[in-house]
């Protein structure tokens, strides 16, 4: 009895030692909550940490991480999308209780698991019109579409799509009918110059979306490829130098601020195999400074021009990935079959390339995101987008987000005019009041 006793205690002091302690505090900083998380040291435990807040779409303002020795120890300050302090007490005790239950395989975050459905990963060469062609494919064999996540880079497409058989409402077990959706989806990403590359597989295990991309455009080695367009104003720089007398190597980043950077970065280093020891994350404006202190998992730094140099591309890559230029739209409607190979064929058909695209399905309303370009990368032209917009439906689609370039140019026009006071109205003036006109900017 008394050995058991003992064998008790001792179970009871390691789950103590294993679960994170959380400190959440709104009084210490006027601008932002404070998240303290301490805990013993293990693989992948920031990454955990960092996946639990943006799973609730918080911004990370700053962070500080230190995890010498066997112990993890940091601090973020965080707010809401609107740059407010958390004071909502479910949101802080849901904050709370994951934090201290994180796991590796936690899947979809705040709403839970994606259960009951079958998982699609596709990978292959992007071009305008292959999500129009995969979503008509599954239209065809009876799949409904009931989550998705697109991402695009340097030419290519990782997308990982939830479906349920449209009869029964059940995932799709079959294997007949799996191989057949294998097959055509195959057939669709391979295209006529896409043999070897293009990739499909069939799954029902539940994994965390964003972090499943982020793997397969890696194994894709997305980052090796040249990007199709040349003139990203805001792509991320990258150094990586090593501190010889402390046996790191230190990681810069600097980009343009947004929300899950810091996970797209952790991500990335973290399934590299790369251990986090120290980092300083802070935000000025729109930009974001991100500095970490590495080793590989066996302890030792980046030894090599050549490793050092994929650090850098995998970095870049991550970074820019979520990062998708473009229009943005927001699609809500009833749910129906087929809904999403007409509303990409619609764009499909007006020239329009989708860059990046967030599929989402409530209580029988879809809740679609896209963003679009033109045909080679380019600004998509405002007529049309007005165009599609009234082919598909004006109170169903939105457009939500133009790039900061249309204004910009707007800016610049309206500056060049007026010289001897002759003239009376800019260009500049006209694009906007165009803009204005069709309901696309307020």
């Amino acid at each position: 009895m008394e050995w058991h006793a003992c064998l008790d205690e001792y179970e009871k002091l390691v789950i103590r030692m294993s679960t994170p302690r959380v400190v959440i505090d709104n009084a210490v900083c006027p601008t932002a909550t404070l998240i303290k998380v301490d805990s013993a040291r293990r693989h992948g435990i920031l990454l955990d940490a960092v996946q639990v807040l943006t799973d609730l779409n918080l911004s990370i303002k700053k962070a500080y991480i230190s995890s010498d020795g066997q112990w993890f120890m940091d601090v973020f300050h965080v707010t809401d999308l609107n740059g407010n302090k958390l004071t909502d007490e479910s949101v802080l005790s849901y904050i709370e209780q994951s934090l201290q239950t994180a796991h590796p395989d936690r899947s979809h975050g705040f709403n839970g698991l994606i259960s009951g459905l079958t998982a699609l990963e596709l990978t292959g060469t992007d071009r305008v019109g292959l999500l129009s062609e995969v979503f008509a494919v599954l239209a065809d064999l009876q799949c409904n579409v009931v989550d998705a996540k697109v991402w695009t880079h340097n030419g290519r497409i990782a997308s990982l799509i939830y479906v349920k058989d449209c009869n029964s409402g059940s995932p799709i077990e079959d294997s007949q009918q799996i191989d057949r959706i294998e097959a055509r989806l195959r057939n669709v990403l391979k295209g006529d110059n896409d043999i070897r590359s293009a990739k499909t597989s069939v799954s029902l295990a539940v994994t965390h979306t964003e972090r499943r991309l982020h793997q397969m455009m890696f194994a894709d080695r997305d980052y090796e490829r040249k990007p199709i367009l040349q003139h990203r104003a805001d792509s991320p720089v990258v150094t990586v130098q090593n501190w010889v007398e402390r046996g790191y190597s230190v990681v810069n980043v600097q980009c343009k601020d947004r929300t899950k950077l810091l996970f797209d970065v952790v991500c990335t280093l973290t399934d590299m195999q790369y251990v986090v020891f120290h980092a300083t994350i802070n935000s000025a404006g729109d930009k974001a400074y991100l500095e970490f202190y590495i080793r590989h998992t066996d302890g030792t730094p980046i030894s090599s021009e050549a490793e050092r140099q994929r650090v850098i591309q995998c970095l870049q890559a991550a970074v820019e990935r979520r990062a998708s230029e473009g229009v943005r739209l927001e699609l809500c409607t009833s749910d129906r079959q087929g809904l999403l190979a007409d509303v990409t064929r619609t764009f499909r058909e007006n020239g329009l390339n989708v860059t990046r695209a967030e599929i989402s399905t409530t209580k029988d309303i879809a809740l679609n995101v896209f963003y679009v370009t033109d045909a080679i990368g380019n600004l998509a032209d405002p007529n049309i987008i007005e165009s599609v917009r009234q082919k598909i439906g004006v109170g169903n689609l939105k457009v939500k987000e133009f790039p900061l370039i249309y204004q910009q140019k707007a800016e610049r026009e309206k500056q060049a005019v007026g010289v001897g006071g002759a003239v009376l109205l800019s260009l500049g003036s006209l694009v906007r009041k165009n803009l204005f006109n069709l309901g696309l900017i307020d």
